[in-house]
């Protein structure tokens, strides 16, 4: 977000926290946004079975928070998909 959409660190944070439907102190908790990433499907630390990786991971965060991710944008037009 700081990147993309020239936020600066704290407006960054109040922005995926507002997405994700959570409080910007919750995006440091561990254990909370490891269950979240399950929850939502953007994929966590480690391999869990069923849950996105990778691209289809990034796919996820991408249109879950509004944004462009390279990579992802690159993929779809390499293979016409969209997500």
């Amino acid at each position: 977000m700081q990147l993309s959409k020239k936020m600066r660190i704290t407006e960054a944070k109040q922005y995926v926290a507002d997405k994700l439907h959570v409080t910007p102190l919750d995006l440091s908790d561990p254990t909370m946004m490891r269950q979240l990433r399950q929850d939502l499907d953007i994929g966590v630390i480690t391999g869990v079975p069923g849950i996105a990786k990778g691209l289809a991971a990034k796919a996820r965060i991408a249109e879950l928070l509004d944004i462009e991710i390279n990579c992802v944008e690159q993929f779809k037009k390499k293979t016409g998909l969209h997500y």
